[in-house]
Formats: structure tokens, C-alpha cells, sequence
């Protein structure tokens, strides 16, 4: 069985992602492995960690309507989560990761977000970039 991974945030770019990342899993028959990354430290505290915890909780009832087979991965190891992404994606020899864009304004547009970009540029293979709904938080 082949493996999509997808980076996920609890944001409108995070939930296009998911969304896209199932499709192609359901097309594929594919497994899914979800990551959610946290730098980790000080700035990640209790409160922050239950609001993860409950993101991650809605993540896991979406995926089960669908009957795609998945796990879920929070990792809080210090990387930044380009780093994690890439890893786990080469850990699970993964067919392609999906990412998530939020728009950007037009000057915003001549940089890519640094996250997406490290992705793009150190992904062991293809990476489909899905943008989020206009309108959508």
C-alpha cells in the first residue's frame, strides 16, 4: 500500500490539505499519515497543547467518515515543521506529500512561505501544493 503524507495545522490552508490529501488517498488506496508539527519549549504550553489535542480529535473523526486508512503523528521535537514533514516522509517512503497554501497578498506572492518552500526544495519526492478556499478560516 503506498503512503501520502500531509502537513497539518488547525487553519483554512491546514483543512484544504486534509481535504485534498483524502481525495487522493481514496483515489489511490492509499494510507495516510498526518503531521502535525509544534516547535515545542516554552511557547508550546498546556492550553496550546489541548487545543492541538482537540484540532487533532476533529482530524481523526473527518478521516474516519471517509474510510481512508490513516494515523496521525503530533510531533513537539524541536524541528521545524518543514524538517518533520520531510522526515516522516522519507521514513514512511511516502508517494507524494500534500501541503497546504493560504493566499497571499501580491507582493507576498514573490516569496512562498518559508515552511512550503523547505518542502518543496527537500521533499525525497513530489509534492502537491493546495490552496485554501477564498473565504474560508
Amino acid at each position: 500500500m503506498t503512503t501520502i503524507v500531509v502537513g497539518y495545522v488547525p487553519k483554512a490552508e491546514g483543512r484544504a490539505a486534509l481535504r485534498r490529501a483524502a481525495e487522493e488517498a481514496t483515489l489511490r488506496d492509499a494510507k495516510l499519515v498526518v503531521v502535525n508539527s509544534h516547535r515545542g519549549g516554552r511557547s508550546f504550553d498546556s492550553d496550546e497543547a489541548a487545543a492541538s489535542d482537540a484540532a487533532l480529535t476533529e482530524v481523526r473523526e473527518q478521516l474516519d467518515s471517509t474510510g481512508v486508512p490513516y494515523e496521525v503523528r503530533q510531533l513537539v521535537r524541536g524541528l521545524d515543521p518543514a524538517e518533520d514533514l520531510v522526515a516522516v516522509a522519507e521514513q514512511v517512503h511516502a508517494e507524494f506529500i500534500v501541503i497546504g497554501l493560504r493566499r497571499r497578498s501580491p507582493v507576498g506572492k514573490l516569496i512562498l512561505g518559508s515552511n512550503a518552500q523547505r518542502v518543496l526544495l527537500d521533499a525525497p519526492c513530489p509534492v502537491l501544493a493546495v490552496k485554501a478556499d477564498e473565504g474560508e478560516d
